[in-house]
């Protein structure tokens, strides 16, 4: 059974959170990326709450969060600080699992790259590592292309546009970020009662998840912001020692496989899944696949 709690946090941000299982019991914690929230993973959740803690937070910025109003609330630091601070108010330090996808995997690389004490292992779906997605970014035009959305979604009219004629600029994120032959319609799973959950939280609100982009220097170069070009990453900034297990969809057309490249450079411990026919939203389409992976990067929740 699901619950929802809010977590108020030091720094004066509240997070909503979804959560499954004991409390006493090891924490399995979820970050969700964009357009999401946390319902997203409820059935994995229910699912590992069985043996352990499971929980998810609406990453500030999205419904019933604290949505701060400034872009640079948004900077990595910041959303940083929201993850350790909800880590230590869960009493888990650190936490049994860290399991990510989209912008959510972001935050888990960065966070186990920098601050590695707050988790024990990483599990990352769809999500690129900063250096890699930095190379692609800086020199492959099929990964600028891919990302072209990135500089849509930091227009000053992003939101409003995407809210308008019943969301229909942020339906094709879910119908176009797969292989079309393969998910014409979201593979089957963006049927009404999903939808209805996504016009709840998109309801609520866009600016927040549209600041995420506008505060990142990660998206393709243009003619008026070639910023990303001058960008670089020291090795120690961004390299994972935790053990980490990476999850994939062969068939995200945002994230072409030309980021799994070299990876092993950046994470010692890794071990990557390629999953043939899924796409960006694996966890819709195959969820027990994903369970199932997730579960094979787990020791016996007993011996931790």
């Amino acid at each position: 059974m699901i619950e929802t709690f809010d977590a108020a946090l030091p720094h004066g941000i509240t997070l909503s959170c979804r959560a499954a299982g004991p409390r006493a019991a090891p924490v399995l914690l979820f970050l969700h990326g964009f357009p999401e929230a946390a319902f997203v993973w409820d059935d994995l959740l229910q699912h590992f709450g069985l043996r352990y803690r499971c929980v998810a937070p609406n990453l500030r910025g999205y419904a019933g969060s604290s949505s701060p109003a400034p872009v640079d609330a948004y900077r990595v630091r910041h959303l940083l600080q929201d993850v350790t601070a909800l880590i230590a108010h869960l009493g888990a330090q650190p936490v049994h699992a860290l399991i990510a996808h989209d912008w959510g995997g972001a935050l888990a690389w960065s966070l186990a790259a920098q601050q590695p004490q707050w988790l024990r292992r990483l599990v990352i779906i769809n999500s690129p590592h900063p250096a890699t997605f930095l190379r692609e970014l800086q020199h492959n035009p099929a990964q600028q292309r891919s990302s072209a959305y990135m500089n849509f979604l930091c227009r000053p009219d992003a939101e409003r546009e995407l809210a308008q004629n019943d969301f229909a600029r942020l339906w094709p994120f879910f119908t176009g970020m797969g292989a079309q032959d393969r998910a014409p319609q979201g593979g089957g799973w963006l049927d009404e009662s999903r939808r209805a959950q996504y016009r709840d939280v998109w309801s609520a609100g866009l600016t927040g998840a549209c600041n995420y982009y506008r505060a990142s220097p990660l998206r393709p170069p243009t003619p008026q912001d070639a910023s990303v070009m001058s960008l670089a990453f020291a090795p120690e900034f961004v390299t994972v020692r935790v053990p980490t297990r990476v999850i994939w969809g062969e068939d995200d057309l945002a994230l072409p496989l030309a980021l799994l490249d070299g990876l092993e450079a950046y994470v010692p411990q890794l071990e990557v899944v390629r999953v043939p026919g899924a796409s960006h939203w694996i966890v819709h389409e195959q969820p027990a696949l994903v369970a199932r992976e997730i579960a094979r990067g787990l020791p016996d929740a007993q011996a931790s």
